[in-house]
């Protein structure tokens, strides 16, 4: 079993879990006020898991909200309107690792939900990550999209993903996307994407080659089938012969240049361009706090759509 600690803000709307910290000004998660007592019973109750999954051999993941220099990250954060979010650090026997995910559901939650909980762990779980992280990072995507198609949901619903891991001993970051939500690095100022949106209308000759259509109704975005605005999702069995769940891998190093890395669904893109993103949270030395004025600054530009965002400070 891997365990992963949530640490996120949520807005309740339709179809929506809840899990909520309160922050204070600095974008810091506040205790809540119910005593010692509780904390005492979920850390002995977290300390038996860890345990058990030692004697398995299994991966513990545990929320970590500060990081030294060493760890490369300075302040990681997020802020949601919909959406899932998960922000976790994991340490095995041989590595210490940074997660970070963005998982933007369409037509209900239940993909959304599996990506929150197996997706890191079908990764983690491949032998060669390590050493060949592209290879395992696209298998990983292939066996848990079977998974979802096999468990989880019907014909309709499914979910994007944007994925980051951090690896403080190699300096190392790796960045995997399928559909539009987006991954935006800062570097001296200048804010541009790692990822390319996954559209319909960008990728209409993989649509058509496996035996799709792109269609355009009128006052609408190109679909796929004339049913879904993107072209690779987890999940979407009604249309799964015609999209693709392939991500595309970004592996790059972790410099002094970059500012910050921001994770966020399209609902913040629909209204802000790289640029603007970065430019909004510049200076901002909370990561918290830095996700929180981004999603608010989209809704003040009017996206009426989910908004969920992650920020990484380093």
């Amino acid at each position: 079993m891997l365990i992963y600690d949530i640490s996120q803000e949520k807005v309740r709307r339709e179809d929506q879990v809840v899990i909520e910290h309160n922050y204070d000004d600095e974008g810091e998660i506040i205790n809540h006020e119910d005593g010692e007592g509780d904390e005492e019973e979920e850390d002995t109750a977290r300390e038996q898991e860890d345990a058990d999954d030692d004697e398995k051999g299994n991966v513990v993941v545990e929320e970590d909200s500060t990081h030294s220099r060493n760890d490369l990250i300075l302040s990681h954060g997020s802020h949601s309107v919909e959406g899932l979010v998960t922000m976790t650090k994991t340490i095995d026997h041989h590595h210490k690792l940074g997660l970070f995910a963005i998982f933007d559901g369409h037509y209900g939650k239940d993909v959304a939900e599996y990506l929150q909980g197996h997706l890191f762990d079908n990764i983690l779980r491949q032998d060669d990550f390590f050493e060949n992280p592209e290879t395992a990072m696209r298998r990983a995507y292939k066996e848990t999209d079977a998974e979802i198609l096999e468990n989880v949901v019907g014909s309709r619903g499914g979910s994007t993903s944007v994925t980051a891991i951090i690896i403080p001993e190699k300096k190392q970051l790796i960045v995997s996307h399928i559909g539009d939500s987006r991954a935006v690095v800062c570097r001296n100022g200048e804010g541009s994407a790692i990822t390319h949106d996954h559209t319909p209308e960008k990728e209409k000759d993989l649509v058509e080659s496996k035996g799709g259509f792109v269609l355009k109704k009128p006052g609408n975005v190109p679909q796929v089938d004339g049913q879904l605005a993107m072209s690779r999702a987890f999940g979407d069995a009604k249309v799964k012969d015609h999209i693709s769940a392939k991500p595309d891998v970004f592996i790059g190093k972790v410099d002094e240049d970059i500012e910050y890395l921001i994770l966020a669904s399209d609902g913040l893109w629909k209204v802000m361009s790289n640029q603007d993103a970065v430019e909004c949270i510049k200076g901002m030395k909370k990561g918290d706090a830095a996700a929180k004025t981004l999603v608010e600054e989209a809704v003040e530009r009017g996206s009426k759509d989910d908004i969920s965002c992650v920020v990484l400070v380093f």
